[in-house]
């Protein structure tokens, strides 16, 4: 990470940290105020209530202080006695049948919710008044926190939008320095075949010669698939076995003595739409990582058999196996157990199956000193 992209991902982070902190400031703030509008609102209400028991009905002020008590509507609110005796009460809805076990429960929940508010009657009685918060004062309370899941999934949103963006354009470096460097090794590889052919044109028995074609010509399928990185790959129809067999045959050609390949194949032939190449390029990932995981020496067995909707082929080979909790990660970009190498071919192999292909590849067993079986699963071709 450069420093300039440390600073500008500092200075996000500082600025969003202002944003929620403010917005939670000022949400609380407004709770506060809302809160204390309503405490003033019922200290009115208690008042207004002590006055409209000590006046006559006949007077004045008595419809005045009626209306006080009529005009709330959304605050509910309990009187009780010195001794937490329910007296009335105003707003609350869904009312059992039991109301008498309703209001003794809301009275011990409002005693403790806000303070009471003592209402001294003329004749020396008191009257306690136990309101609950409006359903605005509630709907207010909640309100700092949904905001505040708000602004973080925008700041989410933001910093994967970000972090996206910057995969995206090093995936375009990535791409493009694919198809520079298939492009760059085209001429030496036509080179190099012409003069095989050349040598073969006058050693034609030269099985040496013979061989350095076969490796030319890997050269050459090698650059075409680094040319069609980032492209949309071509599939076709073939013979699933076939494709695995070749692979294996060249693998084997390539390896020590030491590594023995087996393969169990069913007598049917089996066809999948695949992009061959790809496909090829999964094989050679799974055989090396086999060798290396056996230390060059020991056994690679490829089962391979379908149902009626998939073709699935076992991979297991004989060496040092995975840890449970590496199965997850054995297939991310730059994991590796080994001292050499980027961690790539595995993640490479995932994504030509799972991208590619819509099959899926993953670990069904492993055993530490015992070896490993990779599953790879894709979709047989409609008949």
């Amino acid at each position: 990470m450069t420093k300039k992209n440390y600073y500008l991902k500092l200075a996000f982070g500082i600025v969003a940290i202002l944003i929620v902190g403010a917005s939670l400031l000022f949400s609380n703030k407004l709770v506060d105020n809302v809160a204390n509008e309503e405490r003033q609102k019922m200290e009115g209400w208690a008042e207004a209530t002590r006055l409209f028991v000590s006046v006559d009905n006949n007077s004045e002020y008595f419809d005045f202080l009626w209306q006080i008590i009529e005009q709330n509507e959304n605050i509910p609110v309990i009187i009780v006695d010195d001794n937490d005796d329910f007296i009335s009460a105003r707003n609350f809805n869904a009312i059992p049948q039991d109301t008498a076990a309703f209001y003794e429960k809301k009275i011990q929940e409002l005693k403790y919710k806000n303070e009471p508010i003592e209402i001294t009657i003329h004749n020396g009685e008191h009257q306690y008044l136990y309101y609950d918060d409006s359903i605005l004062l509630k709907q207010l309370a909640y309100y700092p926190y949904i905001q505040l899941v708000i602004v973080s999934v925008f700041l989410i949103v933001v910093f994967m939008s970000f972090a996206g963006s910057k995969r995206a354009e090093q995936n375009k470096v990535w791409v493009g320095l694919s198809k520079e460097t298939a492009h760059q090794l085209g001429t030496p590889i036509s080179s190099l075949l012409a003069w095989v052919e050349i040598l073969k044109s006058k050693h034609a028995d030269d099985s040496i010669i013979n061989e350095m074609g076969k490796d030319i010509n890997r050269l050459r399928t090698i650059a075409e698939r680094f040319s069609k990185i980032g492209s949309k790959p071509e599939f076709i129809a073939v013979d699933f076995v076939a494709v695995v067999e070749n692979s294996i045959a060249y693998m084997k050609s390539r390896s020590s003595d030491k590594v023995v390949f087996e393969m169990e194949k069913p007598s049917q032939v089996l066809v999948a739409n695949i992009n061959v190449q790809l496909l090829e390029w999964v094989i050679e990932n799974l055989c090396k990582n086999a060798i290396d995981a056996m230390d060059g020496k020991g056994n690679i067995s490829v089962k391979i058999n379908a149902d009626n909707h998939n073709i699935v082929m076992d991979f297991s080979d004989t060496g040092k196996g995975i840890d449970k909790k590496d199965y997850k990660n054995i297939f991310r970009p730059g994991f590796t157990t080994k001292k050499r190498g980027w961690g790539l071919g595995l993640s490479l192999a995932r994504r030509i199956v799972r991208d590619y292909h819509h099959g899926r590849i993953f670990i069904t067993t492993s055993e530490k000193n015992v070896g490993t079986t990779f599953r790879v699963v894709l979709p047989i071709a409609n008949r």
